[in-house]
């Protein structure tokens, strides 16, 4: 680059950067009032409009103040080609970064105010985002004048090859979309994995699906592995659940009165136990029925949701002990009458 090209940059780079100055103040300015706006307003899309916009909007200060330092200068035609190029590829990659985090942010909104049975989860936001980081990609490849059919053609062969050496991690892909869309697993739920643990779904990612369990540990699980496990759901169909717990008492108690017992605490639990539900009322069958030293019942109720049977069973046995005490029910304990056979005198020979 000769000396006399340099000295023609000096003037348009230092209104570049000037412009690109004043610009950034602007911005800063701009932002703080559009903040005490959306603080005043009830909807939260303004507040996320901001946010997505407050990191790209730097490009754009620089992309303008690029364009005034070319306005003004008498360069050669094809360095104002390549700003200029420079400058486009700059505007679509903002505008790119920009529009992946706004519809990012208010696909989660949407879906959280909505209440949908989709999941907010790692995989399709980031499935979303990455949709449209290729698209920009595209854009800017054309911009830049590079062919698309050939890089297609070519992703499509190695493709073959990168789809081999990465089957595990495809499949894992594949699964996570596949547990999304079936909806038969779902960021919230509370499951059962057929290999005992259980806890809460914390976040289904492209690979693995992690499991919060109830002493606060992670487990994490591949989703291929889990698409193939059997899982029990407690959320599913709806987050209530039957508490069944069995009681016995002794072969002189009267049936009618342990079952009118049962379900008189039962009842008398419902808003004082948190989680124990009255609506369907509890109720008494006589199962299993005749034990081998007492007679079997088990008492139905409903909870709000799989944790809350902790607490209901804990508070329940102690009103139905306490009350089983007053009345004079003996809880029996197992117990074996042994015959101890005399010896002949023939069996002494």
């Amino acid at each position: 680059m000769s000396l006399q090209v340099l000295n023609k940059m000096f003037v348009p780079m230092l209104i570049a950067l000037g412009s690109t100055g004043v610009l950034m103040a602007v911005r800063g300015l701009g932002f703080r009032i559009l903040h005490k706006w959306a603080d005043g307003t009830d909807t939260k899309i303004d507040d996320i409009t901001i946010k997505a916009l407050r990191f790209p909007s730097i490009f754009w200060c620089l992309a303008i103040g690029l364009y005034i330092g070319i306005a003004v200068s008498d360069l050669p035609d094809k360095y104002v080609l390549y700003i200029s190029k420079l400058i486009h590829i700059i505007v679509i990659f903002s505008i790119t970064i920009a529009a992946a985090n706004l519809a990012g942010k208010i696909f989660t909104d949407y879906i959280q105010k909505a209440n949908l049975p989709i999941p907010t989860t790692g995989l399709a936001y980031g499935i979303l985002k990455g949709t449209i980081l290729v698209l920009g990609f595209l854009i800017i490849l054309s911009v830049l004048g590079i062919s698309i059919t050939p890089l297609i053609t070519a992703l499509g062969i190695g493709g073959l090859a990168v789809a081999l050496a990465l089957q595990d991690t495809l499949a894992n892909l594949f699964a996570g979309i596949h547990i999304l869309v079936e909806k038969a697993i779902r960021v919230g739920d509370f499951i059962k994995l057929e290999s005992g643990q259980e806890g809460y779904v914390d976040d289904i990612t492209w690979r693995t699906t992690r499991i919060r369990m109830l002493p606060n540990n992670i487990v994490v699980i591949p989703n291929s592995k889990l698409s193939q496990s059997i899982v029990t759901n407690y959320y599913l169909p709806e987050r209530r659940m039957s508490l069944l717990i069995p009681v016995g008492v002794s072969y002189s108690s009267d049936p009618e009165q342990v079952e009118r017992i049962l379900i008189e605490e039962a009842k008398g639990a419902v808003g004082q136990i948190p989680g124990l539900l009255g609506d369907p009322e509890p109720f008494v069958r006589f199962i299993p029925g005749f034990g081998d030293s007492s007679l079997d019942f088990t008492l139905i109720c409903q909870v709000k949701e799989f944790v809350d049977q902790y607490l209901a069973q804990h508070e329940l046995r102690k009103r139905i002990f306490r009350r089983f005490r007053q009345e004079g029910i003996d809880i029996p304990f197992p117990h074996r009458t042994v015959y101890v056979r005399k010896e002949k005198d023939w069996e002494k020979q």
